[in-house]
């Protein structure tokens, strides 16, 4: 939080600075302006009266629709702003006591990247299939992480390719989750992973699957986004093999709103980033995000 500013006489400390001083700073720094009459008099009436901290009142404004409103991202961070975005769609998904996570290794944590990124439901089981390191791209390759027991439940990985899920019995998962994977395999061999997820769900379990719009990363330029990926895929391309394996769409949701650069043929860095969240115009989006459910019958 905001310690110390510059006085007429040097450095005062924030905690010490009278109620009207305090609330000025922090409207400066946290809102880039001056407070208008209303604020003013309601913060420093509250710091006045005790009933609200200096950090208390910086957290209120952190927490603002106007603070949100301006501290969009810029351009150069987009990767931060995706990131953000499907950490939001991470901790929609529904809650689960058994997960499959396909490719959802975690550099730098044996948790995971459900469990890093926000998953926010107890289970009782996460198992995560992902290839041996030496198996994979420069890029990802780690040491291969112990069972390890998370604040939401265990995880242990499966070391293999999720293409071959011949280990996993029938109807034993409640959700799959599939971040940022499906582009790493060709098609062919997507359509057997789709296969095997389905088969491995229980029915009425929800597969989750988020991956790059093709329509918007040719935009940004020729090549994959990724060195590693095989394919990067359309809406309707992702949509219409989710079909064809059998599963029921019950959200279509995209990432990253980036509709004036697909209006115009030209893509915006700035406008990918600044629309951080989760979109009803997946076609429009940086990244696709479903959720495709396997029907009772």
């Amino acid at each position: 939080m905001l310690r110390r500013f510059a006085g007429p006489d040097g450095p005062v400390a924030f905690d010490q600075a009278p109620p009207e001083q305090a609330v000025r700073l922090a409207y400066r720094i946290v809102l880039g302006r001056d407070p208008d009459p209303v604020g003013l008099a309601d913060y420093t009436g509250r710091l006045t009266a005790g009933t609200l901290t200096r950090d208390e009142m910086v957290r209120e404004m952190f927490v603002s629709e106007e603070f949100d409103a301006r501290s969009a991202y810029p351009g150069r961070f987009l990767h931060v702003s995706l990131h953000a975005s499907r950490r939001d769609f991470i901790r929609g998904l529904p809650p689960a006591r058994r997960i499959l996570d396909l490719g959802g290794g975690w550099k730098w944590s044996a948790e995971g990247a459900l469990v890093v990124m926000g998953y926010p439901y107890a289970f009782e089981e996460l198992v995560i299939v992902d290839l041996p390191s030496d198996e994979r791209h420069p890029l990802y390759r780690s040491e291969d992480h112990p069972p390890v027991e998370t604040r939401l439940g265990p995880v242990h990985y499966d070391y293999r390719s999720m293409t071959d899920l011949s280990g996993h019995p029938d109807g034993a998962y409640d959700l799959i989750y599939s971040g940022q994977s499906i582009e790493h395999v060709p098609p062919e061999e997507a359509d057997l992973v789709l296969k095997e997820a389905y088969r491995v769900l229980r029915p009425g379990g929800v597969l989750a699957l988020d991956t790059p719009n093709a329509a918007v990363c040719r935009l940004q330029q020729e090549a994959f986004v990724d060195p590693d990926h095989q394919v990067e895929y359309t809406h309707p391309e992702m949509r219409a093999k989710l079909i064809a394996a059998g599963f029921r769409l019950r959200e279509e949701k995209g990432l990253n709103y980036c509709g004036a650069s697909v209006r115009s043929g030209e893509f915006s860095w700035e406008e990918a980033a600044r629309n951080r969240g989760i979109y009803a115009a997946p076609a429009d989006c940086y990244l696709l995000a479903y959720l495709a459910e396997k029907p009772w019958s």
